[in-house]
């Protein structure tokens, strides 16, 4: 029943996107782990797991269009969510060092035992489990999401004032981990990570499977996006955003149906923190930095806010823009990081996914021949009158 809820949702252009991620899924670490350095189709490690990066922040950008481009919800918060599944996930990677770390100790992470802490906290129970890693990466950015909604949307917090409070909760967030009693790492996070799943962190095997799973979780992610937009909960997504106070009138709980849309997009979030870390290698308090939540707003706009593809697309292009231009002129990034989002917001609103669909949608209705009673009249079509 689920399956068959997934596949009606799947248009030609989602199902070619995702088709797309799953060939890469596999067609990347086959290039990387069947091909020696000099085979001229040989995908680099390193390439591999910037591009695994890539993925991971196009999954970010996929759940704040899920909030933002159908439902209006504005959130600079969901760099919290990311990082808090990163966390999730370092805990478990930090518990399976065990006595290879700096201090040999078997049971407590090196950053503790520098700290001269006795023993585990016990929110640190069962990060040795990777089933309960996994749990918690959704559990704790879906709960968070859940209490924070419950909240603001019963108090009908809305547009500035709702972007306002979801980046004040991050900053906040922030200041709590850097704090070193808090049992995080303090400012320096977690890192020299050594296993996952008991398979070598650094192995190519290792980085190669990582790659595939965030490409199929991107995938997966992207189908269970579109199945509800394009339901009838999807709908009544679209007429929130639209006209919220309509919608009211008309009988739905409105805030229901923000709130399950934020702790979904929320739990994607945290998935995408999840795949980060391990690719990475680290995780420590800037991930909380409101600049990284607004910087997942400017990929969904460069890619086309409300499209789905588009925060896909507008995240790989920007990171991606992001990488050369750092290497290029390093000083200059942040200023062509702001000219892009001003330019994008001047001449491309839609943002790019969505102005090449409206160009492509305008001309089948330009070039759509007029019924045969209306050329007989004489009445041109729809178009051409409103031209």
């Amino acid at each position: 029943m689920i399956t068959a809820f997934l596949l009606r949702s799947l248009d030609r252009r989602i199902s070619v996107a995702v088709a797309l991620l799953l060939a890469v899924a596999i067609l990347v670490p086959v290039l990387n782990l069947a091909t020696g350095p000099t085979h001229p189709l040989h995908i680099p490690t390193y390439i591999m797991a910037l591009f695994g990066k890539y993925l991971t922040y196009a999954l970010l950008a996929l759940a704040l269009d899920l909030v933002w481009g159908f439902c209006g919800i504005l959130s600079l918060g969901h760099g919290a969510f990311f990082a808090l599944g990163g966390y999730a996930m370092g805990m478990y990677l930090m518990r399976q060092i065990g006595s290879r770390g700096v201090y040999g100790d078997p049971v407590l992470p090196d950053f503790m035992v520098f700290l001269n802490w006795k023993e585990l906290p016990w929110f640190w129970y069962g990060f040795d489990q990777f089933w309960f890693a996994a749990l918690m990466v959704l559990a704790v950015p879906g709960l968070l999401a859940f209490v924070f909604g419950w909240f603001a949307f019963r108090s009908r917090v809305n547009g500035v004032y709702l972007s306002i409070i979801t980046q004040a909760m991050t900053y906040a967030l922030l200041l709590a981990f850097f704090r070193n009693d808090m049992g995080f790492g303090g400012n320096n996070g977690m890192t020299d990570f050594k296993d996952i799943l008991g398979f070598n962190i650094q192995a190519d095997g290792t980085r190669a499977s990582l790659f595939a799973a965030t490409a199929i979780f991107l995938a997966l992610s992207l189908t269970i996006a579109s199945a509800i937009v394009r339901s009838k909960f999807g709908k009544v997504l679209v007429g929130v955003r639209d006209a919220e106070s309509r919608t009211r009138f008309l009988g739905y709980r409105v805030e229901h149906f923000k709130l399950f849309t934020f702790v979904v997009s929320a739990m994607m979030a945290g998935i995408a923190g999840a795949l980060y870390v391990p690719q990475v290698g680290i995780i420590n308090p800037g991930e909380f930095a409101p600049a990284n939540s607004i910087e997942v707003v400017i990929w969904t706009a460069v890619g086309g806010r409300g499209t789905l593809i588009g925060p896909i697309i507008g995240a790989i292009l920007v990171n991606g823009g992001k990488t050369i231009f750092t290497g290029l002129f390093p000083e200059f990034w942040l200023f062509a990081l702001g000219g892009l989002f001003v330019a994008v917001t001047l001449f491309l609103p839609r943002g790019v996914v969505g102005t090449v669909s409206h160009y492509f949608a305008k001309r089948k209705v330009v070039n759509k021949p007029a019924p045969p009673a209306a050329r007989e009249d004489g009445i041109e079509p729809k178009i051409q009158a409103a031209e």
